[in-house]
Protein backbone atom coordinates (compact mmCIF):
# COMPACT_ATOMS: atom_id res chain seq x y z
CA UNK A 1 0.00 0.00 0.00
CA UNK A 2 0.91 3.48 -0.42
CA UNK A 3 1.47 5.87 2.28
CA UNK A 4 -0.39 9.27 1.10
CA UNK A 5 1.74 13.10 1.36
CA UNK A 6 0.74 14.83 4.58
CA UNK A 7 1.03 18.53 3.76
CA UNK A 8 1.10 21.42 6.58
CA UNK A 9 0.23 25.05 6.16
CA UNK A 10 1.27 28.13 8.22
CA UNK A 11 -1.54 30.12 8.33
CA UNK A 12 -3.83 31.10 4.88
CA UNK A 13 -5.65 27.90 4.00
CA UNK A 14 -8.18 29.79 1.53
CA UNK A 15 -5.63 32.28 0.52
CA UNK A 16 -3.69 32.33 -3.25
CA UNK A 17 -0.90 30.21 -1.41
CA UNK A 18 -2.99 27.63 0.05
CA UNK A 19 -4.94 27.28 -2.57
CA UNK A 20 -1.96 26.90 -4.89
CA UNK A 21 -0.83 23.78 -2.66
CA UNK A 22 -4.52 21.90 -2.47
CA UNK A 23 -4.46 22.48 -6.09
CA UNK A 24 -0.71 20.48 -6.40
CA UNK A 25 -2.14 17.88 -4.32
CA UNK A 26 -5.66 17.45 -6.07
CA UNK A 27 -3.51 16.67 -9.22
CA UNK A 28 -1.58 14.34 -7.95
CA UNK A 29 -4.93 12.03 -6.95
CA UNK A 30 -6.76 9.73 -9.34
CA UNK A 31 -10.41 10.40 -10.07
CA UNK A 32 -13.01 11.20 -8.33
CA UNK A 33 -11.78 13.39 -5.99
CA UNK A 34 -13.30 13.29 -2.57
CA UNK A 35 -12.35 16.06 -0.13
CA UNK A 36 -13.35 15.72 3.98
CA UNK A 37 -13.25 18.98 6.07
CA UNK A 38 -13.36 18.28 9.59
CA UNK A 39 -15.23 20.89 12.33
CA UNK A 40 -13.36 18.81 15.33
CA UNK A 41 -10.86 21.42 15.91
CA UNK A 42 -13.15 24.28 16.05
CA UNK A 43 -15.90 22.04 17.23
CA UNK A 44 -16.46 23.96 20.94
CA UNK A 45 -17.68 27.02 18.79
CA UNK A 46 -21.09 27.73 18.40
CA UNK A 47 -20.35 28.44 14.20
CA UNK A 48 -17.94 25.45 13.85
CA UNK A 49 -19.67 24.24 10.75
CA UNK A 50 -19.50 27.83 9.30
CA UNK A 51 -15.58 27.55 9.98
CA UNK A 52 -15.12 24.28 8.54
CA UNK A 53 -17.74 25.62 5.37
CA UNK A 54 -15.77 28.60 4.38
CA UNK A 55 -13.05 26.30 3.43
CA UNK A 56 -15.55 23.92 2.02
CA UNK A 57 -16.39 26.86 -0.20
CA UNK A 58 -12.95 27.94 -1.70
CA UNK A 59 -12.34 24.46 -2.40
CA UNK A 60 -15.47 23.93 -4.45
CA UNK A 61 -14.10 26.72 -6.26
CA UNK A 62 -10.41 26.35 -6.20
CA UNK A 63 -10.71 22.90 -7.23
CA UNK A 64 -13.58 23.12 -9.66
CA UNK A 65 -11.70 21.34 -12.44
CA UNK A 66 -11.40 18.41 -10.56
CA UNK A 67 -14.79 18.05 -9.97
CA UNK A 68 -14.83 17.35 -6.09
CA UNK A 69 -17.05 15.61 -4.14
CA UNK A 70 -16.88 17.70 -0.83
CA UNK A 71 -17.83 16.64 2.44
CA UNK A 72 -18.02 18.53 5.80
CA UNK A 73 -17.72 16.06 8.79
CA UNK A 74 -19.40 17.62 11.96
CA UNK A 75 -17.18 15.39 14.44
CA UNK A 76 -17.47 18.12 17.22
CA UNK A 77 -17.79 16.72 20.54
CA UNK A 78 -17.30 12.91 22.32
CA UNK A 79 -20.42 12.25 23.89
CA UNK A 80 -22.60 14.05 21.79
CA UNK A 81 -24.88 13.43 18.67
CA UNK A 82 -21.73 14.93 16.79
CA UNK A 83 -19.13 12.69 18.45
CA UNK A 84 -15.73 11.77 16.40
CA UNK A 85 -17.02 8.16 17.66
CA UNK A 86 -20.03 8.38 15.36
CA UNK A 87 -19.42 6.16 12.39
CA UNK A 88 -23.16 7.93 10.94
CA UNK A 89 -21.08 11.15 11.18
CA UNK A 90 -17.82 9.61 9.99
CA UNK A 91 -18.88 8.44 6.78
CA UNK A 92 -17.82 10.24 4.06
CA UNK A 93 -14.26 9.62 5.92
CA UNK A 94 -14.25 6.28 4.07
CA UNK A 95 -13.37 7.36 0.97
CA UNK A 96 -11.95 10.43 1.17
CA UNK A 97 -8.85 10.84 -0.26
CA UNK A 98 -7.93 14.46 1.02
CA UNK A 99 -9.00 14.83 4.60
CA UNK A 100 -8.38 18.69 5.80
CA UNK A 101 -8.29 20.00 9.42
CA UNK A 102 -7.71 23.67 10.29
CA UNK A 103 -8.11 26.57 12.53
CA UNK A 104 -9.47 26.20 16.45
CA UNK A 105 -8.02 25.07 19.23
CA UNK A 106 -4.68 22.79 19.14
CA UNK A 107 -5.79 21.13 22.90
CA UNK A 108 -9.33 21.08 22.05
CA UNK A 109 -8.77 18.95 19.01
CA UNK A 110 -6.40 16.45 20.74
CA UNK A 111 -9.08 16.04 23.47
CA UNK A 112 -11.63 15.25 20.85
CA UNK A 113 -10.00 13.27 18.87
CA UNK A 114 -7.36 11.21 20.58
CA UNK A 115 -8.56 7.26 20.87
CA UNK A 116 -11.49 8.12 18.61
CA UNK A 117 -12.88 6.13 15.69
CA UNK A 118 -12.41 9.21 13.66
CA UNK A 119 -9.14 9.43 14.66
CA UNK A 120 -8.24 5.47 13.42
CA UNK A 121 -10.21 6.21 10.34
CA UNK A 122 -7.96 9.45 9.43
CA UNK A 123 -4.60 7.08 9.69
CA UNK A 124 -6.30 4.23 8.36
CA UNK A 125 -7.00 6.22 5.16
CA UNK A 126 -3.51 7.84 5.34
CA UNK A 127 -1.70 4.31 5.14
CA UNK A 128 -4.21 3.45 1.96
CA UNK A 129 -2.24 6.20 0.41
CA UNK A 130 -4.98 9.78 1.14
CA UNK A 131 -3.37 12.80 1.58
CA UNK A 132 -3.99 14.73 4.94
CA UNK A 133 -3.35 18.58 4.91
CA UNK A 134 -3.18 20.61 8.40
CA UNK A 135 -3.38 24.32 8.60
CA UNK A 136 -3.44 26.63 11.34
CA UNK A 137 -4.39 24.78 14.67
CA UNK A 138 -4.54 21.23 13.11
CA UNK A 139 -0.74 21.89 12.29
CA UNK A 140 -0.34 22.01 16.52
CA UNK A 141 -2.23 19.23 17.36
CA UNK A 142 -0.70 16.39 15.04
CA UNK A 143 2.63 16.93 16.72
CA UNK A 144 4.52 15.15 19.40
CA UNK A 145 3.96 18.13 21.65
CA UNK A 146 1.09 20.65 21.22
CA UNK A 147 1.99 23.97 21.67
CA UNK A 148 -0.58 25.45 24.50
CA UNK A 149 -1.06 28.53 22.14
CA UNK A 150 -5.00 29.69 23.91
CA UNK A 151 -3.72 28.53 27.58
CA UNK A 152 -0.62 30.71 27.62
CA UNK A 153 -1.35 33.55 25.36
CA UNK A 154 -4.73 33.89 26.14
CA UNK A 155 -5.60 32.34 29.67
CA UNK A 156 -1.99 33.35 30.87
CA UNK A 157 -0.98 29.93 32.58
CA UNK A 158 2.47 29.12 32.90
CA UNK A 159 4.63 27.54 29.79
CA UNK A 160 3.78 23.59 29.93
CA UNK A 161 3.55 21.32 27.65
CA UNK A 162 0.85 19.24 26.59
CA UNK A 163 0.91 15.63 24.54
CA UNK A 164 0.00 16.34 20.80
CA UNK A 165 -1.82 13.61 19.06
CA UNK A 166 1.41 12.19 17.96
CA UNK A 167 0.69 11.23 14.36
CA UNK A 168 4.57 10.66 13.29
CA UNK A 169 4.82 7.97 16.31
CA UNK A 170 3.11 5.47 13.68
CA UNK A 171 6.30 5.85 11.43
CA UNK A 172 9.05 5.98 14.38
CA UNK A 173 9.39 9.98 13.83
CA UNK A 174 9.11 12.60 16.40
CA UNK A 175 8.36 16.12 15.62
CA UNK A 176 6.31 18.78 17.03
CA UNK A 177 4.88 21.65 14.47
CA UNK A 178 4.28 25.17 15.16
CA UNK A 179 2.47 27.11 11.96
CA UNK A 180 2.61 31.56 12.68
CA UNK A 181 6.36 31.08 12.62
CA UNK A 182 7.17 34.23 11.78
CA UNK A 183 3.97 36.30 12.75
CA UNK A 184 4.12 40.26 13.47
CA UNK A 185 0.92 41.28 14.84
CA UNK A 186 2.22 42.87 17.47
CA UNK A 187 4.40 45.01 15.76
CA UNK A 188 6.96 46.49 17.35
CA UNK A 189 5.49 46.62 20.45
CA UNK A 190 5.05 42.78 21.46
CA UNK A 191 6.85 39.30 20.12
CA UNK A 192 4.14 37.13 18.50
CA UNK A 193 6.72 35.39 16.55
CA UNK A 194 6.51 31.49 16.98
CA UNK A 195 2.35 31.54 16.84
CA UNK A 196 1.77 34.27 19.22
CA UNK A 197 4.13 32.49 22.07
CA UNK A 198 6.97 34.98 20.97
CA UNK A 199 11.02 34.24 21.32
CA UNK A 200 11.38 33.72 25.07
CA UNK A 201 8.05 31.70 25.93
CA UNK A 202 8.57 29.48 23.30
CA UNK A 203 12.02 29.00 23.78
CA UNK A 204 10.92 28.12 27.43
CA UNK A 205 9.02 25.61 25.88
CA UNK A 206 11.48 23.82 23.84
CA UNK A 207 13.26 23.42 27.13
CA UNK A 208 10.85 21.25 28.77
CA UNK A 209 10.54 18.88 25.40
CA UNK A 210 12.61 15.56 24.99
CA UNK A 211 15.84 16.76 22.93
CA UNK A 212 15.12 14.42 20.14
CA UNK A 213 12.08 15.84 19.28
CA UNK A 214 12.09 18.00 16.01
CA UNK A 215 10.06 21.60 15.53
CA UNK A 216 9.13 22.33 12.18
CA UNK A 217 7.95 26.10 12.10
CA UNK A 218 6.15 27.27 9.08
CA UNK A 219 5.94 30.83 7.77
CA UNK A 220 2.26 31.82 7.16
CA UNK A 221 1.18 31.63 4.10
CA UNK A 222 3.85 29.17 3.69
CA UNK A 223 3.96 25.11 3.84
CA UNK A 224 5.84 21.88 3.28
CA UNK A 225 4.46 18.68 1.85
CA UNK A 226 5.80 15.79 3.11
CA UNK A 227 5.98 12.77 0.45
CA UNK A 228 7.26 9.50 1.54
CA UNK A 229 7.47 7.54 -1.47
CA UNK A 230 10.08 9.93 -2.85
CA UNK A 231 11.63 10.67 0.59
CA UNK A 232 11.60 14.37 -0.21
CA UNK A 233 9.64 17.55 1.44
CA UNK A 234 8.65 20.38 -0.95
CA UNK A 235 8.20 24.02 0.79
CA UNK A 236 5.43 25.73 -0.93
CA UNK A 237 4.03 29.73 -0.34
CA UNK A 238 5.63 32.88 0.26
CA UNK A 239 8.52 32.26 2.78
CA UNK A 240 9.96 29.61 4.34
CA UNK A 241 10.03 26.23 6.59
CA UNK A 242 12.45 25.84 9.25
CA UNK A 243 13.70 22.71 11.19
CA UNK A 244 15.16 22.85 15.17
CA UNK A 245 17.28 19.90 16.20
CA UNK A 246 19.38 20.07 19.43
CA UNK A 247 21.89 20.90 17.20
CA UNK A 248 20.63 23.77 15.57
CA UNK A 249 18.01 24.91 12.98
CA UNK A 250 17.52 24.77 9.07
CA UNK A 251 15.90 27.22 7.09
CA UNK A 252 14.05 26.18 3.59
CA UNK A 253 12.83 28.85 1.41
CA UNK A 254 9.77 28.16 -0.63
CA UNK A 255 10.55 26.62 -3.81
CA UNK A 256 13.24 24.02 -2.46
CA UNK A 257 13.08 20.28 -1.73
CA UNK A 258 14.95 18.96 1.36
CA UNK A 259 15.21 15.14 2.14
CA UNK A 260 12.39 13.74 4.42
CA UNK A 261 15.58 12.42 6.48
CA UNK A 262 15.95 15.75 8.25
CA UNK A 263 12.59 15.53 9.63
CA UNK A 264 14.01 11.67 10.83
CA UNK A 265 14.04 8.33 10.28
CA UNK A 266 10.85 7.19 8.55
CA UNK A 267 9.75 3.67 9.17
CA UNK A 268 6.42 2.84 8.07
CA UNK A 269 4.46 0.40 10.73
CA UNK A 270 4.69 -3.83 10.07
CA UNK A 271 2.38 -4.84 9.07
CA UNK A 272 0.64 -1.66 7.56
CA UNK A 273 -2.16 -1.98 9.97
CA UNK A 274 -0.17 -1.80 13.39
CA UNK A 275 -1.54 0.46 16.37
CA UNK A 276 -5.45 1.00 14.18
CA UNK A 277 -8.27 -1.13 15.99
CA UNK A 278 -8.75 -4.28 13.60
CA UNK A 279 -12.53 -3.82 13.18
CA UNK A 280 -11.79 -0.20 11.81
CA UNK A 281 -9.30 -1.35 9.52
CA UNK A 282 -11.69 -3.70 8.20
CA UNK A 283 -14.27 -1.68 7.85
CA UNK A 284 -12.33 0.92 6.00
CA UNK A 285 -10.78 -1.60 3.59
CA UNK A 286 -14.44 -2.78 3.01
CA UNK A 287 -15.41 0.92 2.02
CA UNK A 288 -12.53 0.49 -0.56
CA UNK A 289 -12.82 -2.05 -2.18
CA UNK A 290 -16.48 -1.08 -2.65
CA UNK A 291 -15.83 2.39 -3.95
CA UNK A 292 -13.15 0.71 -6.33
CA UNK A 293 -15.88 -1.50 -7.56
CA UNK A 294 -18.49 1.31 -8.12
CA UNK A 295 -16.28 3.40 -9.94
CA UNK A 296 -15.03 0.66 -12.16
CA UNK A 297 -16.47 1.18 -15.98
CA UNK A 298 -18.90 -2.14 -16.67
CA UNK A 299 -17.64 -4.52 -19.69
CA UNK A 300 -20.33 -2.74 -21.76
CA UNK A 301 -18.91 0.86 -21.38
CA UNK A 302 -15.12 0.15 -21.88
CA UNK A 303 -16.72 -1.92 -25.30
CA UNK A 304 -18.19 1.37 -26.37
CA UNK A 305 -14.93 3.38 -25.92
CA UNK A 306 -12.90 0.71 -27.87
CA UNK A 307 -15.76 1.17 -30.79
CA UNK A 308 -15.01 5.23 -30.04
CA UNK A 309 -11.65 4.76 -30.83
CA UNK A 310 -11.68 2.76 -34.23
CA UNK A 311 -14.48 5.41 -35.17
CA UNK A 312 -12.49 8.48 -34.44
CA UNK A 313 -8.89 6.39 -36.16
CA UNK A 314 -11.36 6.21 -39.39
CA UNK A 315 -12.47 9.92 -39.38
CA UNK A 316 -16.73 8.87 -38.62
CA UNK A 317 -16.71 11.50 -36.23
CA UNK A 318 -20.81 11.13 -36.42
CA UNK A 319 -20.38 7.76 -35.56
CA UNK A 320 -17.99 9.07 -32.80
CA UNK A 321 -20.88 11.13 -31.43
CA UNK A 322 -23.40 8.54 -31.20
CA UNK A 323 -20.98 6.18 -29.37
CA UNK A 324 -20.29 9.21 -26.54
CA UNK A 325 -23.53 9.74 -26.52
CA UNK A 326 -24.16 6.26 -25.82
CA UNK A 327 -21.41 6.14 -23.18
CA UNK A 328 -22.85 8.89 -21.49
CA UNK A 329 -26.08 7.67 -20.93
CA UNK A 330 -24.52 4.70 -19.19
CA UNK A 331 -22.68 7.29 -16.50
CA UNK A 332 -19.71 8.21 -18.21
CA UNK A 333 -17.98 11.09 -19.80
CA UNK A 334 -15.09 10.67 -22.19
CA UNK A 335 -12.67 13.13 -22.07
CA UNK A 336 -10.54 13.46 -25.58
CA UNK A 337 -7.19 14.79 -24.88
CA UNK A 338 -4.19 14.29 -26.87
CA UNK A 339 -3.12 10.96 -24.20
CA UNK A 340 -6.27 9.71 -26.06
CA UNK A 341 -9.94 8.87 -24.06
CA UNK A 342 -10.07 9.09 -20.60
CA UNK A 343 -13.68 8.24 -18.77
CA UNK A 344 -14.52 10.33 -15.95
CA UNK A 345 -17.77 9.48 -13.69
CA UNK A 346 -20.54 11.52 -14.04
Amino acid sequence: MTIGRIAFLGSGETSLAGGRIFESLARLISDPLRVAVLETTAGFELNSFQVAGRVAEFLQVRLQNYKPTIDIIPARKKGTEFSPDNLEVLKPLLSANIIFMGPGSPSYAVRQLQGTLAWDIIRARHRMGATLIFASAATISIGAWALPVYEVYKVGEDVHTKRGLDLFADYGMNLSFVPHWNNADGGIDLDTSRCFFGMERFEQWRSLLPPDNIIVGLDEHSGVILDFETGTCEVSGVSSVSVLKSNGMDIHPAGVKFPLGELGQFSPPSPIEHGIRPDVWEMVINASKVETEEDAPAPEVLALLEERKTARAQKDFAASDRLRDQISALGWVVQDSKEGQKLVKK
